[in-house]
């Protein structure tokens, strides 16, 4: 069900991005889903889901498979096109009290935000944004300490070698550019 709720309990870490509407699926008012949880499917367990204000609130009603990493979802409240069109796009959050502790080596991708980005010789690289993922993977965001563009790296543990949640850090490990071959430069 939709519905102006007060704010869900906690903001910042204590929201998690659980997963993201889509486009209508059909005229009834079922719209695609994209889920971020381990089990895609589980997403429709951990209660009502939030806006990224956590002031509208939206129960998930029956959640079905469509294709490798879509689902089609049907929203308590929702019952045509036109109010599945309205949530195109929307970012589905849950309170972290709602959700399982990570195991010990887990950890929710928010608590990787704010956490110092170093080298593994100790060469402060920044503060991590976030974890991005325009396609082709998980990209680390990083903004540098004094300004300027931030910072992307693949997120993976190659490049990521060590994420320290209880030390507020994670260890990067830049992958070698790639040179150029062009004129020597004039002696």
């Amino acid at each position: 069900m939709i519905d102006k709720a007060p704010p869900a309990p906690g903001k910042g870490r204590d929201m998690v991005l659980l997963g993201r509407f889509g486009a209508p699926h059909g005229v009834r008012g079922e719209i695609r889903l994209q889920s971020f949880t381990a089990d895609p499917l589980s997403i429709a367990s951990y209660g009502p889901l939030f806006d990224k204000s956590g002031r509208q609130r939206f129960v998930l009603a029956n959640v079905r498979p469509q294709g490798k990493d879509m689902l089609v979802a049907r929203v308590e409240g929702v019952n045509d096109r036109n109010g599945a069109e309205q949530l195109s796009r929307l970012e589905l959050f849950a309170p972290r009290s709602s959700l399982p502790p990570p195991d010990e080596d887990e950890f929710y991708l928010v608590d990787l935000e704010g956490l110092r980005a170093e080298t593994g010789e100790g060469l402060l690289l920044g503060q991590v944004l976030g974890v991005r993922n325009f396609g082709a993977g998980d990209i680390l965001e990083i903004a540098p300490p004094v300004g300027g563009e931030t910072l992307l790296f693949p997120f993976t543990r190659a490049v990521v070698p060590v994420v320290d949640i209880a030390g507020g850090r994670v260890i990067v490990a830049p992958p070698e550019e790639i040179e150029e071959e062009g004129p020597e430069p004039a002696k």
